[in-house]
């Protein structure tokens, strides 16, 4: 098996290992977007009645795309639409030209159903294939693929992207967590690819086992399907000795890969914007904002023949920069948090990424926490619970989570309760994590 060193933080990427649209300058690639917009609305329009319905609402044809500004005409799609469609309403080919269907778990309604072309499954492959590259993967390189298999899009999606780039997969999905560090120790993965909650688990576990995680194989980890912090790619890169790297991706739009961090700048993430449009909106008025204003991401596909999406709402917030690793293509900034994540608590806005910042700055405290909500008379109240790492000495406990109190009350400017628990007792996630228990009276 052949391996290469990891792409160099600060180090230009090989012209020659890039795609083509990877090198495009603005002008080629607007170009191409607006071209393959404009397929991606008649395709929609002419064979999905929900889109013909709701453009015909809105006064709009895809005739009416004459620049790529003029999609900010055109309706949102959002997570209902496709459950008022379930199970195949949104298709907009035939069932006998649908390799593969996907499906959410449906813990908060009817699943939304997703579905993929034989080519839509290749076009898959080859942004997922990008992204691993752009992480500092190579063609020979053994990748430890511990994200879920099934209906869940990550295990297959990074599944295939990796064989795609050539490299050698271990599919090993979620779960047997002892068994997981017997096999990154036996088979010497150099990536991993894993949301960053079970990564943590299996860094507790390598512990647990009297082994230096940063003596692991591992050199490289894609982590996504949840957000998360620089304070956690700092944890992770301490404890492992690796690159931690972000990836995004959802189902609906088309699974992991939709946009990538490169391991060179750590920046943020370019967006395939060959594959995929992004705009950013006021989350409330659905009005278009300008890069570099923070709000929620949408997304339009542009090559997808199963389920095209148009202006998908993704309810995840973040703010559209520059390219820098790869000029030509806008990069996204790490999600800060989800619109239906956010907690209003007293009136204030608040945000488990936020919580993560302050419990990581804080000096005996693990990154594991879990919150819950409650009513104390007639006001909410949050509780944090936040494990102490197994070297915090008892009597440091109370001023840690005073920190924890104090750093919140002033980073977002409300009071919450702060608990220090034993190691190891909080739960555990083998896929995304939830952290919020919800127990107000209603």
């Amino acid at each position: 098996m052949t391996t290469s060193a990891p792409q160099r933080l600060g180090e230009a990427p090989d012209p020659a290992l890039l795609d083509p649209a990877e090198r495009m300058g603005t002008d080629e690639l607007r170009a191409l977007q607006l071209e393959r917009l404009q397929w991606t609305l008649r395709h929609a329009y002419e064979n999905v009645p929900h889109y013909r319905r709701s453009f015909d609402a809105h006064g709009v044809h895809p005739d009416d795309c004459h620049e790529l500004a003029d999609l900010a005409k055109f309706p949102t799609t959002s997570k209902a639409d496709l459950r008022e469609n379930y199970p195949f309403g949104m298709f907009a080919v035939p069932q006998d030209q649908v390799a593969r269907v996907h499906a959410s778990s449906g813990t908060t309604g009817k699943p939304t159903v997703v579905g993929y072309t034989r080519k839509d499954v290749d076009t898959w492959a080859t942004v997922m294939a990008r992204s691993i590259r752009a992480a500092g993967g190579r063609s020979g390189d053994m990748l430890h693929n511990a994200y879920g298999y099934g209906l869940f899009t990550g295990g297959l999606g990074a599944h295939y992207g990796a064989e795609a780039l050539g490299c050698t997969v271990v599919p090993i999905s979620g779960g047997m967590t002892p068994r997981q560090v017997q096999l990154i120790g036996d088979f010497g993965p150099r990536i991993i690819m894993v949301t960053p909650s079970y990564m943590l688990a299996l860094v507790d576990e390598f512990e647990r086992q009297g082994v230096d995680p940063r003596s692991s194989s591992l050199q490289i980890g894609i982590f996504g399907a949840e957000p998360w912090t620089e304070q956690m790619r700092r944890e992770m890169e301490d404890r492992l000795d690796i690159h931690a790297v972000d990836i995004y991706g959802l189902s609906e739009v088309m699974g992991p890969g939709v946009s990538q961090e490169c391991v060179e700048t750590k920046d943020g993430l370019h967006v395939w914007e060959d594959h995929f449009y992004p705009e950013v909106v006021d989350p409330l008025t659905a009005e278009p904002l300008a890069d570099g204003e923070e709000g929620e991401l949408l997304f339009t596909s542009l090559t997808k023949e199963a389920l095209p999406i148009i202006r998908y709402r993704t309810r995840d917030l973040t703010r559209l920069l520059p390219g820098t690793a790869r000029p030509g293509m806008r990069r996204m900034q790490k999600v800060t948090g989800r619109t239906d994540d956010m907690i209003i608590l007293r009136g204030v806005n608040l945000f488990p990424t936020q919580i993560e910042e302050v419990v990581l700055r804080t000096p005996g405290l693990s990154p594991h926490f879990a919150l819950e909500l409650s009513t104390r008379g007639r006001l909410d109240h949050l509780v944090v619970s936040v494990e102490a790492r197994p070297d915090c000495p008892p009597d440091r406990r109370a001023p840690a989570a005073a920190e924890v109190q104090v750093g919140l009350k002033e980073t977002v400017g409300t009071s919450v309760e702060v608990v220090v628990v034993d190691p190891e007792t909080l739960p555990r996630s083998m896929g995304k994590l939830q952290r919020l228990t919800d127990k107000r009276s209603r």
